[in-house]
């Protein structure tokens, strides 16, 4: 990826934002707010962060302009989503990235922020981060709080792990993208859709039944966006729900049923997505992914080992 589309890393003295993009806070955010300064940033909260309509952080507009302030403002050298839950989709159009493009600055978020990061792919290339967010702070664990700050700090990470289920080995390289299945899905055909060719996938999700998780992967095969990834990385799917009439087979052998033609390698257990030990994906960059029968690695740059 070229240089020019990673955002700068922080230092010590910038400022992060803290806006919510999609539903509202429904607790304060002391927590998140006294880590984010004990790492040595000062802290700015948008209006958002107060808001509420319906289960929105404010209705649409609002929404879309305290992002937009948060995008413009020079003085702001990251962005972090408070929260996920639904709503990005329906103000992302609204807001104009032209000055962050010429001048971009890190998006941080999960879950609905996927939306935002896959806008900002396709739009421009700019590197985003798929990590814990403010609302999720006070439950992260240690270490995937620790790999965010250093990430954001610009050492980016090498992650090695013993995965549960058996995976199809493979070595690839290629840019990172994806996020929440439900949320790529939601995107498809529109203007926040991106190119998967040539890409390493990853995905995650979180309370849905099993057989809804195959249906949005069909989804997405038959519109042609599994074929010629280079990889695909499978994060948490946790809580996931049988239905009345149980769907029969489970998240690995649903997973390699449908892209198993493929040949591409398949990680599967990486520590990312709706658990406490969600660690920091930098979406957009390339890294590259080396999988066996059960161990996993996952490495950008020269990184440092930030998940065993």
């Amino acid at each position: 990826m070229d240089m020019t589309k990673i955002p700068p890393y922080l230092k010590k003295g910038d400022c992060v934002g803290i806006v919510c993009p999609a539903w509202k806070v429904d607790n304060d955010l002391h927590d998140a707010v006294a880590v984010l300064k004990s790492w040595g940033f000062q802290v700015k909260l948008g209006e958002t962060v107060q808001a509420s309509y319906r289960q929105y952080a404010g209705d649409d507009a609002l929404r879309a302009a305290d992002f937009q302030r948060m995008l413009d403002d020079p003085d702001i050298q990251a962005i972090l989503a408070a929260r996920g839950g639904y709503g990005c989709v329906r103000m992302i159009d609204r807001v104009d990235f032209n000055r962050f493009v010429k001048q971009p600055k890190w998006i941080v978020g999960f879950s609905d922020v996927t939306v935002i990061h896959s806008h900002i792919h396709q739009l421009s290339g700019i590197a985003t981060l798929h990590g814990q967010m403010p609302i999720t702070i006070p439950d992260a664990t240690r270490e995937s709080l620790i790999n965010l700050r250093n990430t954001l700090y610009g050492v980016l990470p090498v992650y090695r792990y013993a995965s549960t289920e058996e995976n199809i080995p493979g070595k690839v390289s290629g840019q990172v993208i994806g996020g929440n299945l439900a949320l790529l899905v939601n995107i498809l055909g529109s203007v926040s859709d991106m190119d998967y060719d040539g890409k390493i996938l990853f995905i995650e999700d979180v309370g849905e039944y099993y057989y809804a998780i195959d249906r949005m992967l069909w989804t997405l095969k038959r519109a042609g966006k599994l074929k010629n990834l280079k990889g695909l990385i499978v994060g948490g799917f946790t809580n996931l729900k049988e239905s009345k009439v149980p769907f029969g087979m489970r998240m690995a052998a649903l997973v390699k049923e449908l892209v198993g033609e493929y040949g591409y390698p398949v990680a599967f257990d990486f520590p990312a997505g709706h658990i406490d030990n969600n660690y920091t994906l930098v979406l957009g960059v390339e890294a590259t992914l080396e999988v066996t029968a059960w161990q996993v690695q996952l490495t950008y740059g020269k990184g440092v080992v930030s998940y065993t």
